[in-house]
């Protein structure tokens, strides 16, 4: 095989909660992931030598600190590939926007290379290889629901979500990752979600006791410092999601719709009030190959 195109899917976070901040500084967080239909597209190349790294975008790094650099030169070390590689990254994912476009990004990288270079790696392997790189790239690897634990590398697959549309919205600015967990107090949160409860409804397929558990313990920290996260939210529901929540640390938010009609008017119309840079009318997407 001299080529490959893979696409790298982007996430939500059903709920978000934050158990407690680790002695190492990380934190012990319970989260529902879900992937959904916005993807990036990968094309992987056999290459003399190196890792040669494009993008269509100019607000992706071409660099070491890319995360596709960092996975493909795991791959390399970690495998002994004498070859090189040569990857095109075709971007559609919001950067920055708390869906784990990076992440993912590194995750259909290491799978790619897999198929590329005929490693017959297992899923499992590649996951726990992918936590060196960072905590939601193993959840990319396995990609559909699941429930994730530890710092986010102890995972759990999970039924399908049951059908519905999803409409996300990521506005104008960039929220880091970092400064909300720094500025979280993890031993202060007085409420915790229903991870568990949601666990049980997705195994029911219970739309709607899925919905009424959507919490993120993270917009404490992210709305009161970037307002137009909580406007989204209220917008959403005031255009008729069943349920509104901010995905990871943000800034995307994203609304349930069970009717297309209701959520294409809400999309037309988000776009319209230019409220958010990208929107995106999509659905739950399963695991991948």
């Amino acid at each position: 095989m001299s080529g490959y195109l893979i696409k790298a899917y982007a996430k939500v976070n059903l709920g978000l909660d934050v158990v407690k901040r680790l002695p190492n500084g990380y934190h012990q967080v319970k989260m529902v992931m879900q992937s959904v239909g916005i993807c990036d597209e990968l094309t992987l190349e056999k290459a003399e030598d190196g890792i040669i790294l494009t993008a269509d975008s100019r607000e992706v790094p071409l660099d070491g600190t890319n995360l596709i650099y960092r996975a493909a030169k795991l791959m390399r070390e970690e495998f002994g590939i004498r070859e090189g590689v040569r990857i095109h990254l075709q971007k559609s994912i919001p950067v920055a926007a708390g869906m784990a476009g990076g992440s993912t990004d590194a995750a259909a990288t290491m799978k790619g290379m897999n198929r590329l270079f005929g490693l017959n790696v297992s899923l499992n392997r590649l996951m726990e290889l992918g936590v060196a790189i960072g905590a939601d790239v193993p959840y990319c690897i396995l990609g559909g629901t699941a429930l994730a634990e530890g710092i986010g590398e102890k995972l759990t697959a999970l039924p399908p979500m049951p059908d519905c549309l999803i409409l996300a919205a990521k506005p104008e600015i960039s929220v880091s990752t970092k400064y909300v967990y720094e500025h979280l107090d993890a031993e202060g949160i007085r409420h915790h979600p229903d991870i568990d409860g949601m666990v049980e409804a997705i195994g029911d397929g219970n739309l709607p006791g899925i919905l009424e558990r959507m919490e993120n313990v993270l917009e404490a920290v992210t709305v009161p410092a970037w307002p137009v996260v909580g406007t989204l939210k209220d917008r959403m529901l005031a255009l008729g999601a069943e349920r509104s929540l901010m995905s990871g640390s943000g800034p995307t938010v994203f609304g349930i719709f069970t009717g297309r009609e209701k959520a294409e008017a809400a999309c037309e119309q988000l776009r319209k009030e230019k409220l958010a840079k990208q929107v995106f009318l999509t659905a739950p997407a399963g695991a991948q190959d």
